[in-house]
């Protein structure tokens, strides 16, 4: 089901479950714009619907119990961090919350339920600078022209990954005789980026001679998105030899951030 499309209902008659469902995700998702929609809202909500389904269980019939063993489900069965946790569950929260805002439900389930504790700090931590350099040259040295790219982008320039994925040719540009690249992020706010050589280089190799479309692809030939980057970074460590547990794109940011420059 397409939660966010709306079909139309006649004002004369009832509104079936599926459709009151249905509206109450789309009212929800249009409190968000650009990534923070796509990248994070959706795709969490997203997870929570088909917890329920898989059950057989309606999103608005649901109550408290049900919403803590989704929890403990994130926790055991699909063993998130806790902070993954506490942001999922917090989508859900927000949607329940929207609920009661429109109508829909009198009260929300998710009041009360027991989140777990997120450390004040960021736990994540970067690559060294040796696995950096090493995964730099698995990258440049990678028959998959798109994994330079990928490293460049998220380890010289410090991007976000919805960022670098959402980041297309035609956001290439000059500025003051610099090259540059459009980068649309948190909130919407644009900016521009100077490319270092070392990164034009490998922006150019993945492009190859595409006019359009995204910089970053898939396997496919679609979009990259951030599950597609966790799989060719986890690629990449294992041909580098780099011994890290469950190595993610935003480790490449951390690595950004308390990493020297390095020459690729």
């Amino acid at each position: 089901m397409r939660y966010n499309e709306l079909a139309p209902i006649p004002p004369s008659n009832p509104v079936p479950h599926a459709d009151r469902l249905r509206l109450a995700v789309a009212a929800y998702l249009a409190r968000f714009k650009g990534g923070s929609r796509d990248h994070h809202t959706h795709s969490d909500l997203r997870c929570y619907l088909a917890w329920c389904a898989e059950r057989g269980l309606g999103p608005l019939a649901a109550r408290r119990p049900h919403l803590e063993l989704y929890i403990r489900w994130m926790q055991e069965v699909r063993r998130f961090k806790p902070s993954t946790v506490s942001r999922r569950f917090s989508v859900v929260a927000g949607f329940y919350r929207t609920c009661v805002i429109d109508g829909v439900l009198e009260h929300s389930p998710a009041e009360h339920v027991r989140r777990p504790a997120v450390p004040a700090e960021s736990p994540t931590l970067g690559f060294t600078h040796l696995q950096f350099e090493a995964l730099l040259t698995a990258a440049r040295e990678s028959a998959n022209r798109n994994d330079f790219a990928l490293v460049a982008m998220l380890g010289l320039l410090g991007l976000r990954i919805f960022e670098a994925s959402s980041a297309d040719i035609g956001d290439l540009g000059e500025e003051h005789g610099h090259r540059v690249l459009r980068v649309c992020g948190k909130g919407d706010k644009v900016v521009l980026v100077p490319l270092p050589p070392a990164v034009g280089r490998a922006i150019d190799r993945a492009i190859g001679t595409r006019t359009a479309g995204a910089i970053l692809l898939n396997s496919h030939g679609g979009r990259m998105d951030g599950h597609a980057a966790t799989r060719q970074l986890r690629s990449l460590a294992e041909m580098a030899g780099v011994r890290i547990t469950r190595p993610h794109p935003h480790m490449l940011r951390h690595t950004f951030v308390i990493c020297p420059a390095v020459s690729a």
